[in-house]
């Protein structure tokens, strides 16, 4: 069997806008995740991140999550059952004893308050080492761009849906 070439490497220069932009993020977001577990914030994912969105402003039930989320509420239900579990969420009394409220727990906004120092200590890592003038023109082009493509209300409204 013939031995398949190896890739030549990629050169970043190269790469459009978008796919720059997307590995930059999800380069920081596990930088930030393993601050995170290092912190003992164990067993928390990228994909949590989309449920706290959620939750930041108050509880919501299940139903709720799952419709934001997109998602079914046999699926919303087993993440809140697993963060849950690991004591970032916790249940909230309902109007409605059939429905299932849940929230943020201490825990759960001790680590969003993590998560928000560990991007700040990044930003200011980027800023020493690129100067803060061009971090602030690329989030500028960055922001601009967002708008470009419509994507700015989902980032303000905090409905950034999970990639499929």
């Amino acid at each position: 069997m013939p031995r398949r070439k190896a890739a030549e490497p990629v050169s970043l220069e190269t790469l459009d806008l978008g796919h720059l932009a997307l590995f930059v993020g999800m380069r920081v977001n596990e930088l930030v995740l393993e601050e995170l577990h290092a912190a003992g914030f164990e067993g928390l994912r990228y994909a949590h991140g989309f449920v706290f969105q959620h939750l930041l402003g108050g509880a919501r039930s299940i139903s709720e999550l799952a419709a934001l989320l997109e998602v079914t509420q046999q699926a919303a239900s087993k993440t809140v059952a697993e963060l849950e579990k690991r004591g970032f969420v916790e249940q909230t009394a309902s109007d409605d004893a059939r429905v299932r409220r849940v929230q943020l727990s201490e825990r759960g906004l001790a680590a969003v308050e993590k998560s928000r120092a560990a991007r700040a200590e990044l930003q200011q890592r980027f800023e020493q080492r690129h100067g803060r003038r061009a971090v602030d023109e690329a989030r500028k082009l960055l922001s601009l761009v967002l708008a470009s493509l419509g994507g700015t209300e989902a980032v303000r409204t905090r409905r950034v849906r999970a990639p499929r």
